[in-house]
């Protein structure tokens, strides 16, 4: 009965918010302690840990470089955690905070990253999910971060990166809306294919999947009954595209459109 007793008190005292909360072990850590603790639970990848002390860190030494650091760090623990939104949020203060800071390259950085990685299966699994049903925003989001850090930061480490995944980029979102229009023409919605390819064309000139593009216009307004537009067409795919297999594949032919592939 005693013992029972003592848990209903512990209990109310605990509803009253009257125990003694269990000890920081952090009280009276410097900045440098905190900085330097939080880095070492980041390298043994507990980033949940890190936060933490980077928030602290923040919290009791708000100024200095240590401060600052910590904010950049905390984006970069929330990124390896795999919480976007969380990193591109923190990325988005630091950006905000510090916009002249020496490492505001990497903010820009890792908030491409983050979008990139977040849509790097997007266009690598085709055949699991039909492409109309995808969005590419975070693919854009991802090509206007890396395109504004290039643009400001020519020089920075972080360039020669930005601008190869750029370029994935325009080639990933052209092939995206080369499959949406080719989507429309197996379920004889013409206007739309023809739409999504000229899209493509206008958006992504250098793109791989431009032939293919040309090819949809081509089909497209063929089966619109446009001769016009279609021969037009034509002649700007023969000219860019003169060698393309997709004259013998059908450019010319009457075979049904889901035989071509």
């Amino acid at each position: 009965m005693r013992s029972l007793a003592a848990i209903i008190v512990l209990l109310f005292l605990a509803g009253c918010g009257v125990l003694p909360e269990a000890k920081d072990e952090t009280a009276g850590w410097s900045a440098q302690k905190l900085y330097s603790e939080a880095r070492g639970s980041m390298g043994e990848g507990s980033y949940d840990q890190a936060i933490k002390y980077f928030e602290k860190l923040e919290a009791r030494y708000p100024y200095g470089r240590y401060a600052q650091q910590a904010q950049l760090e905390v984006a970069y623990a929330h990124y390896r955690q795999n919480e976007p939104a969380a990193a591109i949020a923190a990325a988005d203060r630091f950006i905000k905070l510090h916009p002249n800071h020496p490492n505001v390259d990497y903010a820009h950085y890792l908030k491409g990253l983050v979008n990139f990685n977040e849509d790097l299966g997007l266009f690598a699994s085709i055949s699991r999910q039909d492409q109309s049903e995808r969005d590419p925003k975070a693919a854009r989001e991802s090509f206007d971060t890396f395109k504004e850090l290039v643009a400001r930061f020519p020089d920075s480490k972080y360039a020669p990166d930005s601008i190869q995944r750029m370029a994935y980029l325009v080639n990933a979102l052209a092939s995206h809306e080369v499959h949406v229009a080719r989507y429309y023409m197996r379920r004889g919605a013409y206007l739309a294919a023809v739409n999504r390819a000229q899209y493509a064309v206008q958006h992504y000139p250098q793109a791989p999947a431009l032939e293919e593009a040309m090819f949809i216009i081509v089909k497209g307004y063929e089966e619109l009954g446009m001769k016009d537009l279609r021969d037009d067409a034509e002649r700007v795919m023969r000219k860019n595209f003169p060698d393309s297999a997709y004259y013998k594949r059908g450019l010319e032919s009457g075979s049904p459109w889901w035989k071509l592939w």
